[in-house]
């Protein structure tokens, strides 16, 4: 795969790469990304895909270009497009960032504001034209993931040998009454918004530490942009003012350093809860892996932590819940 990918790069971008080493950091089953090293040593980010929307591509070239610091733009195609198609898959080349993993523990009060000021740039780009006019909107639906959550109640229901389909289906029986509520606060505060009128911004949709590569001088860098939505500013804030990572808990102080840098918001909480219920159930969708039987052991066993975390008191679920009734007044 490698060489073809090299033969890809260089065909579409231009570009010679010496070594490619393919990065597993991604949580996206739809994309593939290798570091590559170039002639003269520097890093480029290879990324193959059929997930998210392209116009992510053309968000960061648009944002790149007005200075928004933080923001790495594709390279371009001879014929100066964003990225190429190969094979059905979307084929970018983006310079690899000069930093570290949020999620190593790196973030200090300086990374915290650096990233508030990063995303309130984000959000203060004009929705009408230009890239933002390609992105996918906000509609408040959350069929998808809803469904799945159902399919896989009813398939834990069936007894198993594999052992970790059957530490994933106790787990999952015991939060029986936290998925049946957390699906009904989301069809709930869904149809509320729905009918609702909200100001959108450019979001970047998964704005979560694992999307942030941060330097020893407080630089931080927002990678990642397959998600990117037209939606309610709550759409990214949550990931801070409420938090979805169960390892990675935000504290106050770091939320805090994070408003610094982002201003005054003043979050819309019946907003805030919809999309804290709308990633809680978007995310159990580790639990898939976990029934996988062909994917490696250790791969479904960290799928099975992942889905714990979810699940626990510190997890995503119950902090979309406490948001519901907090929203409910």
């Amino acid at each position: 795969m490698e060489e073809l990918l090299r033969g890809w790069v260089r065909a579409d971008f231009g570009l010679d790469l010496v070594s490619l080493d393919e990065v597993g950091h991604g949580a996206d089953d739809a994309a593939r990304l290798w570091r590559g090293r170039g002639a003269g040593g520097e890093s480029f980010a290879v990324k193959v895909t059929t997930g998210g929307t392209p116009a992510g591509l053309l968000l960061t070239a648009h944002l790149a270009d007005r200075g928004v610091p933080g923001i790495l733009a594709p390279r371009t195609t001879a014929s100066g497009a964003c990225w190429s198609e190969r094979e059905g898959s979307r084929l970018s080349v983006v310079r690899w960032a000069p930093g570290d993993r949020a999620l190593a523990g790196g973030m200090t009060g300086a990374h915290w504001r650096t990233f508030g000021a990063l995303l309130a740039a984000v959000h203060a780009t004009g929705v009408s034209g230009g890239p933002a006019g390609l992105l996918p909107r906000e509609d408040h639906t959350h069929d998808g993931p809803a469904a799945f959550v159902r399919t896989i109640t009813d398939r834990l229901r069936r007894p198993s040998d594999d052992l970790l389909v059957r530490a994933l289906a106790e787990r999952w029986h015991a939060a029986a009454g936290e998925l049946s509520a957390l699906s009904g606060r989301a069809d709930e505060l869904g149809g509320r918004l729905r009918d609702a009128t909200a100001v959108e911004v450019v979001c970047h949709g998964d704005p979560h530490l694992g999307n942030l590569l941060v330097g020893p001088g407080g630089e931080v860098w927002l990678i990642d942009w397959d998600d990117a939505v037209r939606a309610p500013r709550e759409r990214d804030l949550m990931f801070v003012l409420g938090g979805v990572l169960a390892f990675a808990p935000v504290t106050a102080q770091q939320r805090a350093s994070f408003l610094d840098g982002y201003g005054d918001v003043g979050p819309d909480p019946v907003r805030l809860a919809y999309y804290l219920c709308k990633r809680a159930l978007e995310d159990l969708d580790w639990a898939a892996r976990v029934l996988d039987v062909r994917r490696p052991v250790e791969e479904r066993t960290a799928a099975l932590e992942i889905v714990g975390g979810i699940l626990s008191p510190e997890g995503i679920v119950p902090i979309a819940l406490a948001a519901a009734r907090r929203a409910a007044g």
